[in-house]
C-alpha cells in the first residue's frame, strides 16, 4: 500500500505542522537512550524482516487490543467498535512498523512525530471523521507508555524466526525497543504541561 493509498498518512506532506521539540532535543533524549549507529542498522535489518510480516505483527497488536476493552474503547462508538476505525488506523499503524525501521531522524520525521502525539491526544478523531465519530475524544496516556511493553515484546519471535544469529536477534530487538520508547517520549510532549515535558 503505497503513502497515498493509506488514509491520514501524512508523513513529509507540507499540511503537517513543525514539532515545537527541537533537534538539540532529540539527540539528547537518544544520547539518554544509549542510542548508537549499531542501532540505525540493526533497525534496517530488522526492517528487512518486520515489514514483510507486519499484516501477522498487526493480527497479533489487534488481537491484544480486541482482548482489552479499555483498549477497544478507544476505537469504539457507543454502539461498539467502528470496523472502518480500526482498519484506518490498522493501515498507518503498518507502516509504523516500516517507518520505525527506516527512520532518519530527520526534521520530517521529527514534525510526524509531533503530528501522531496531536493525533493521540487534542486531535484524536479528526484524522478519521466519520469513522471515529463517536469514540473517545483521546487517548488516556497510561495506556501509551503501557502499550510500549508488548509492542516490544511480540515482535522478538517474528526476528527469531529470521534464522538470524542470537545476538543479531538481540541487537535488533534491542534497537526496536530503544525506537519505540523514543517516539512515546515524543508522544509524551502534548500530555504535559509546558516546560515539565
Amino acid at each position: 500500500m503505497s503513502q497515498v493509498e493509506i488514509p491520514g498518512y501524512t508523513y513529509g506532506q507540507p499540511s503537517v505542522q513543525p514539532s515545537p521539540v527541537s533537534m538539540e532535543d532529540l539527540e539528547h533524549i537518544q544520547s539518554c537512550l544509549l542510542w548508537s549507529d549499531e542501532d540505525v542498522q540493526a533497525l534496517r535489518r530488522a526492517g528487512e524482516i518486520l515489514g514483510p510480516r507486519k499484516e501477522e505483527i498487526l493480527d497479533v497488536w489487534y488481537g491484544f487490543v480486541a482482548s482489552q476493552p479499555h483498549l477497544l474503547a478507544y476505537f469504539s462508538r457507543p454502539d461498539g467498535p467502528s470496523q472502518e476505525y480500526l482498519q484506518r488506523v490498522r493501515a498507518r499503524f503498518g507502516r509504523w512498523i516500516e517507518d520505525t525501521c527506516r527512520a532518519e531522524y530527520d526534521q520530517r520525521w521529527l514534525d510526524y512525530q509531533e503530528e501522531i502525539a496531536q493525533r493521540h491526544f487534542t486531535r484524536k478523531n479528526q484524522t478519521d471523521g466519520a469513522a471515529a465519530e463517536g469514540t473517545p475524544p483521546y487517548i488516556h496516556w497510561r495506556y501509551i507508555n503501557a502499550l510500549v511493553y508488548p509492542i516490544y515484546a511480540t515482535v522478538r519471535p517474528f526476528l527469531e524466526q529470521s534464522g538470524e544469529p542470537p545476538e543479531m536477534v538481540e541487537k535488533m530487538h534491542q534497537a526496536w525497543l530503544k525506537a519505540v520508547l523514543l517516539q512515546a517520549t515524543l508522544w509524551a510532549r502534548p500530555y504535559a504541561k509546558n516546560e515539565a515535558w
